[in-house]
């Protein structure tokens, strides 16, 4: 939340950058740690730090952006906690066994923001993403294919080496070509974030803040 949207701006720096993949380490892609009561949604967090969670989620989502090379997700295994930053990739790779679920958000106790409300239903149709917000499904790769979510699924040991192959071949490309297919690729989900990114992480936090006086008379 802190450190990826600096490394998101640095590889966006660099000029000499032709292809990007980003992929995770273990059996997940990104889980939801150790578990346990989710002090956010308990409203056990001061607006300051608010303030400062809903800075981090803008930036991580809007430096992603700002890459202006094509960027692979090799997508390793489950992603339950935001999942923007896999499907929000040109293209995706995933392993046979990987799901994608909204589990932080509302099945956690917390308004679907980080982009969830804008990725989600854009990807999956209005009725379908808002199912998957509200039950916490998981969508599975096998599924995700059919519903153009990921573009292959592959046993995961295959999945990084796909991912080397197409960024390989993207890399023999012309730049200006790269970053401005790129450019072209991103817009339309620039101008959904623009719109509505900051709303959706700040109405995220003043439900948040409410949490610990729900049920009560205060």
């Amino acid at each position: 939340h802190r450190e990826l949207p600096e490394l998101f701006s640095m590889i966006a720096s660099d000029r000499e950058n032709r292809v990007m993949i980003l992929t995770g380490t273990g059996d997940e892609f990104i889980g939801l740690g150790e578990g346990g009561p989710n002090p956010l949604a308990q409203g056990r967090i001061r607006p300051a730090s608010w303030e400062q969670i809903i800075f981090e989620g803008n930036r991580l989502v809007l430096q992603l952006l700002e890459i202006d090379v094509p960027v692979i997700c090799a997508l390793n295994g489950p992603v339950t906690a935001h999942s923007e930053l896999a499907v929000l990739c040109d293209i995706v790779i995933a392993a046979d066994h990987a799901y994608f679920q909204d589990a932080p958000h509302f099945p956690g106790g917390l308004v679907p923001g980080d982009s969830m409300q804008i990725v989600w239903p854009m990807l999956l149709g209005p009725n379908r993403g808002r199912y998957f917000l509200l039950t916490g499904q998981k969508l599975y790769a096998d599924e995700a294919l059919r519903l153009g979510v990921v573009g292959e699924v592959l046993p995961a040991p295959e999945v990084l080496p796909r991912a080397l192959e197409l960024a390989a071949e993207l890399a023999t490309r012309n730049p200006l070509l790269l970053r401005h297919t790129r450019h072209v690729l991103t817009r339309q989900w620039k101008r959904a974030m623009n719109d509505d990114l900051h709303l959706g992480l700040a109405l995220e936090g003043i439900a948040s803040l409410s949490a610990r006086h729900f049920g009560t008379d205060d």
